[in-house]
């Protein structure tokens, strides 16, 4: 089987693009989501670059999975996990459409926070190959 860490790292760029675009648009729910995903698939490309299988969509578990330590990401990554379904459900608050509750501040933190994992993976990924 092909390793396809790559693709994985490319799509992670790709999504953290999507999450600053959705950001200036004003759609910051959708820019914590796709903040989100951009960290989940970059950790997975780093698994995957190291042979290893990753399932699930908590970035932190996936962090705390790798063979060495991500430091603070750890911590970061949680503030990400809280936008994989509130971000998108309506259900996912007391009241309210998701949109209402995320602004400027959340989607900031939240691309900041996936920006840092993605510099994190790529580092990584340079070491291995």
């Amino acid at each position: 089987m092909p390793n396809r860490s790559r693709d994985w790292f490319a799509q992670a760029e790709r999504d953290l693009a999507q999450a600053k675009a959705s950001q200036r648009e004003g759609r910051h729910e959708w820019a914590c989501f796709a903040a989100q995903q951009a960290a989940e698939m970059a950790v997975k490309s780093l698994h995957l670059s190291l042979g290893q299988e990753a399932w699930g969509h908590v970035v932190a578990r996936l962090l705390s999975e790798l063979p060495f330590s991500a430091g603070d990401l750890a911590d970061k990554s949680k503030v990400l996990d809280n936008f994989y379904v509130a971000t998108r459900h309506a259900n996912g608050h007391p009241e309210g459409a998701p949109f209402e509750h995320y602004g400027p501040v959340q989607s900031a933190e939240a691309i900041h926070h996936a920006a840092e994992i993605l510099e994190f993976v790529r580092t990584r990924l340079a070491q291995s190959h």
